[in-house]
């Protein structure tokens, strides 16, 4: 990190607030003089840090909301610094207040009454209030049980008790909701339905509750969320887009071709292609290249793959540079319109000017003048870093974005889509939102952190009088146990503790594509997560979930042993085989047969022998009989001890029963002898990392929680006989007993079969 990072950080730190939430705050610098200039108009004394913790998390919540009006932030922040205002339920509710009244000057004692200053809410208020709620609400617990969101009851409780600790009311929730379910459960053996019964409803009703399920709920209506002036279009440029759309939705999926899509991508296209299929529109594809220092082309290649695997069309796929013309014009047009300048500030010198609040001293420079030198920086007259074209917005306002961003900037270096025709390059500030008017996107759907540039994003289009697209942000997605930070990811590929960008525990699209994750799993997995603006935070076992329900009724069963243990059966013949009848799926006839060798010599795993049998285990044991699963039973008759190592077994004796009559205690899945079985190398996948947010871990602490187990190799699998027959990378089965798996692109076949472990079956070990 820079220097000037670290003297932001240690700033903030010594107000005393908490690490994880200083260090985001200071890897923007102008997120950073915002909650500076917050910490200090509250009267913050720093090195009371316990003291101050929760006072700079409210004030940083604060000054990251853009809707809240200038007027009334002083006094907003005085009352978190008196500790008048402690918890975010009255924060909230004093933002939706100032929101409410605009620019106009409200009186202390109403804003009081509105953040709910001076209430209290008991723990016999929450406990009466959850009684209610709970009881409104029963038939819904009976419905689903368990599963029963408890979120939604939350939020009913908290609507009558806004200003209740929001804990506090969870933790009664969960404890009430499970005393009704303790009694339900009572009820439900004294009325006599039985638990199939019970099972049969709440699976219909999850199947019509999934039905009816619409992920993209939570976008709000396009016209009542403008709550910018600068966001409102003109009757003319309404019009003009109707004609230009036909009334159409436009979406548009804007990666930077920097890198590898991650699953955090897999929501943003769920969204935006999703949102404009349900409204019968169109979604562009369009690559926000405007860094040729960090854009490749094998980025390029590799996010349209993806986007096509995912199983989306976009209706154009478009670059920024495309634009690069019309955005030049636009910059001059800028600049005539006193609304941008040519500026010389280094960038730790804007740092700087933007702290103290003070203009460039290039900021009033003359038109003609700015207009010439920028006309110089596009034909290389300037080294990198020595000129910089800014937007004219405002020094002194409270969002760090509207102080004067950067336009354009010069750049020497090629592009990997308009080569060598340009050495400036427009920001993201200026030529995001452009682009979005250029396309005549309705709706431009971003992640949270761009929440803050959605001020300096309406101003410019108002600079231009160009149409202006509806704006609206959503939760990133963060899944746990992975890191999708570029860096990290990088660090682990340079490294080697991985196989590569598309390892199949990267979180990467291409890993979980070579791990085994159909498209239809991603798509069902972002479709349960929906549109959030909240905490996202989602467990990588509903990932996996999503993944068996598209698998399980698809892929076809076959039989694996992963450290074979050789049986031989006393009673068959050395030559025997016996060629049985397998399903390919037990569950859908309709995908038939295929046979499977029965002879004197198999194999099951290790682990389903045990020399001393226990209650609880429906493995072989000395004297037990198990049924070979689609075979017979087979009892352990004798054991055979390796002459090298009388430590290890080299072979059970068994006999088994052709008719059938002995009644086993468990099935075991297996494979027929070598003759009639191929040997497989299986890589069984489990998390990259022991704890849920490794993102969060400090320092370079983070590559201790890599977890050894991450890659099991199993060098020496069977499988059986038919599975390997015209098999192709891709492809998957169901290992019965174990999950499912695909075959690896490391397959040399025939001579060398790998197969990844996708997911393992539910519940099993």
């Amino acid at each position: 990190m820079s220097e000037a990072y670290e003297e932001r950080l240690g700033k903030l730190l010594s107000f005393g607030m908490e690490e994880k939430l200083a260090k985001t705050a200071a890897r923007n610098e102008k997120v950073y003089f915002s909650t500076l200039e917050a910490l200090r108009s509250a009267s913050l004394v720093t090195n009371e840090n316990e003291r101050n913790k929760n006072k700079c998390l409210l004030l940083y919540n604060a000054v990251t909301q853009p809707k809240l009006p200038l007027a009334n932030r002083s006094l907003l922040f005085q009352m978190i610094g008196e500790e008048r205002i402690t918890t975010k339920a009255q924060l909230d509710a004093a933002i939706e207040f100032l929101v409410s009244v605009g620019e106009e000057k409200v009186e202390e004692s109403i804003l009081e009454q509105h953040a709910g200053v001076g209430v209290t809410v008991t723990k016999e208020d929450i406990c009466e209030k959850v009684k209610i709620v709970l009881e409104e609400n029963r038939s819904l617990v009976e419905t689903k049980g368990s599963r029963t969101n408890i979120g939604i009851l939350v939020k009913q409780v908290l609507t009558s008790l806004r200003f209740a600790d929001a804990k506090s009311v969870r933790f009664e929730v969960e404890r009430q909701l499970q005393d009704m379910l303790n009694s339900l459960s009572i009820s439900e053996k004294t009325q006599g339905e039985t638990n199939e019964v019970k099972t049969l409803k709440k699976k219909e009703a999850y199947k019509d509750e999934e039905e009816n399920w619409d992920p993209f709920a939570g976008i709000p209506n396009i016209m009542s969320a403008r709550d910018l002036e600068t966001a409102r279009n003109t009757p003319e440029l309404l019009e003009r887009h109707r004609l230009a759309t036909g009334g159409k939705v436009i979406c548009r999926f804007p990666p930077e071709p920097n890198g590898f899509l991650h699953i955090g991508h897999a929501k943003s296209m769920f969204l935006n292609f999703g949102y404009a299929q349900k409204e019968n529109g169109i979604c562009i594809l369009r690559y926000d290249d405007t860094n040729p220092e960090a854009e490749r082309e094998e980025f390029i290649k590799s996010i349209e793959e993806s986007v096509r695997w995912l199983g989306y069309e976009p209706a154009k796929i478009t670059f920024t540079s495309d634009y690069f013309d019309q955005l030049y014009e636009l910059a001059v047009e800028l600049i005539k319109r006193d609304k941008a300048y040519v500026c010389h500030l280094k960038p730790d010198e804007i740092s700087q000017y933007r702290e103290k609040k003070q203009d460039s001293p290039w900021r009033n420079r003359p038109i003609e003048e700015s207009l010439r030198l920028f006309e110089d920086m596009k034909f290389g007259k300037f080294e990198e870093g020595a000129a910089i074209l800014r937007m004219k917005i405002d020094m002194q306002h409270p969002n760090p974005c509207m102080q004067d961003p950067i336009a354009y900037r010069i750049r020497y270096k090629r592009h990997p889509h308009s080569g060598d025709k340009w050495c400036i390059y427009p920001s993201y500030d200026f030529a995001h939102c452009i682009v979005d008017s250029l396309e005549w996107i309705t709706h431009s759907l971003c992640t949270l952190e761009f929440e803050i540039r959605r001020d300096s994003y309406y101003w410019l289009l108002a600079a231009l009088d160009l149409y202006r697209p509806f704006v609206w942000e959503f939760s990133r997605l963060v899944v746990t146990h992975t890191v999708v930070s570029k860096r990290k990811l990088t660090f682990l590929v340079d490294k080697g503790y991985v196989r590569g960008w598309d390892d199949p525990r990267m979180p990467t699209l291409m890993g979980l594509r070579r791990r085994g994750f159909p498209p239809e799993a991603l798509r069902k997995f972002c479709a349960s997560v929906g549109v959030t603006r909240g905490d996202n935070l989602i467990g990588f076992h509903k990932l996996e979930n999503a993944c068996r329900t598209c698998l399980d009724p698809q892929v076809l069963r076959r039989m694996c042993v992963l450290e074979p243990l050789k049986i031989i059966i006393e009673n068959l013949p050395e030559d025997h085989v016996e060629w049985l009848q397998v399903p390919n799926h037990p569950k859908d006839e309709r995908k038939g047969n295929h046979t499977s060798p029965f002879t004197k010599e198999v194999f099951i795993e290790k682990s389903d022998f045990r020399l001393q049998d226990e209650r609880d285990f429906f493995g072989l044991a000395p004297g037990k009989t198990v049924l070979l699963r689609y075979a017979y039973p087979i009892k352990a008759k004798d054991i055979k001890w390796s002459a090298e190592d009388p430590s290890k077994i080299e072979f059970i004796v068994a006999s088994y029963d052709p008719d059938k009559t002995q009644k086993p205690k468990g099935v075991l899945h297996w494979v027929a002898s070598t003759k009639f079985s191929t040997s497989v190398e299986v890589r069984l996948y489990n998390n990259l990392f022991l704890s849920e947010q490794p993102g969060l871990i400090k320092g370079d602490a983070w590559l201790n929680d890599i977890n050894s187990e991450s890659e099991v190799v199993k060098e020496k699998a069977l499988l059986e006989y038919d599975a390997a027959k015209n098999i192709h990378p891709g492809d998957i089965f169901q290992f019965e007993r174990l999950g499912f798996f695909c075959c690896d692109k490391d397959s040399t076949i025939p001579t060398r079969i790998v197969f990844n472990r996708t997911v393992t079956l539910k519940g099993s070990r």
